[in-house]
């Protein structure tokens, strides 16, 4: 019998404004949870800009311990609506001890599971490893009413080991929540490169796996407090593919956007069955990859 999930995606700007993004994102998530969204995904650190841009100890301000006042506003909303809601949030375990971590809410507002993010990024305005400690939950599939959501946080996203041990636990489906943009003085064929890898190598964790891969980006342009650089531009382009990597819906790259899309899940069974990769991988060749380099 034929099993379909209709996934709600929100992709929208943030301002410094908390309580005003907050009420944005209560009303998107109204407005797909109305269209027939059953599990609606957020996208990487919601409630506020995206602060990693500089070096900034007043920032840890910002962060909530789990379960916190964040998980209370989106428990209720996860229940009232009826939907599976999974959340990104800045989680604060102990004091100096600060996680980039995902939250996931079961359709009676219940706390299915958390993932905290396990590769964590240090580059110009991209300074996570000064505010997160890298994840020690694992790649762990949460079971949730819907099934099994394979939820990591954007820069695992580029990495297909992490991937790859979700399927082999069981996920139904790859979700990123993700905070990807363009800084300005990249050219336009350097954005257009960037951009087409973000996407393809998603869409290869999605053919690999057998497996729908949802990615949801935040959008609009965020200046950099420092003024060292000219800011983020947020590149959107909010996706879903299923599992043979055929994009089934993709958002813009400039406009705030709510999207619902249908999810086959009986696909991946029978994907699974014309390319069994699974059965194939040689995975008695595979020890070496435990290794950083073999030199």
């Amino acid at each position: 019998m034929k099993r379909t999930i209709k996934v709600g995606i929100i992709q929208q700007t943030c301002t410094n404004d908390i309580r005003h993004n907050l009420s944005k994102l209560h009303r998107n998530i109204e407005q797909v949870a109305a269209a027939g969204a059953q599990l609606v995904i957020l996208q990487e650190l919601h409630n506020t800009p995206y602060f990693c841009q500089t070096e900034d100890t007043d920032m840890f301000d910002l962060a909530e311990p789990v379960p916190g006042p964040s998980t209370g506003f989106y428990s209720e909303l996860a229940a009232g609506y009826g939907i599976v809601l999974v959340t990104s949030l800045f989680e604060k375990r102990a004091p100096g001890l600060y996680h980039n971590t995902a939250v996931v809410f079961d359709k009676d507002g219940s706390i299915a599971g958390k993932y905290r993010k396990m590769h964590i990024p240090d580059d110009p305005a991209y300074y996570e490893k000064f505010y997160f400690t890298p994840g020690d939950l694992g790649f762990e599939p949460i079971q949730t009413s819907l099934g099994k959501l394979g939820v990591q946080v954007c820069w695992d996203q580029w990495y297909p080991e992490g991937a790859r041990l979700m399927a082999l636990k069981g996920a139904e489906i790859l979700i990123y929540p993700t905070a990807i943009g363009w800084e300005s003085t990249d050219t336009q064929e350097e954005k257009i490169r960037q951009l087409g890898a973000w996407v393809t190598v998603q869409r290869g964790h999605a053919v690999a796996n057998g497996l729908p891969v949802i990615a949801v980006n935040r959008v609009g342009h965020e200046p950099d407090p420092s003024g060292q650089t000219n800011g983020i531009q947020f590149w959107g382009n909010s996706f879903v593919a299923g599992p043979q990597g055929e994009i089934l819906a993709q958002a813009g790259n400039m406009d705030e956007e709510n999207m619902v899309v249908e999810l086959d899940m009986t696909r991946s069974e029978n994907v699974r069955r014309w390319w069994p990769f699974l059965r194939d991988r040689r995975i008695d060749e595979f020890e070496n990859l435990t290794r950083r380099f073999i030199d």
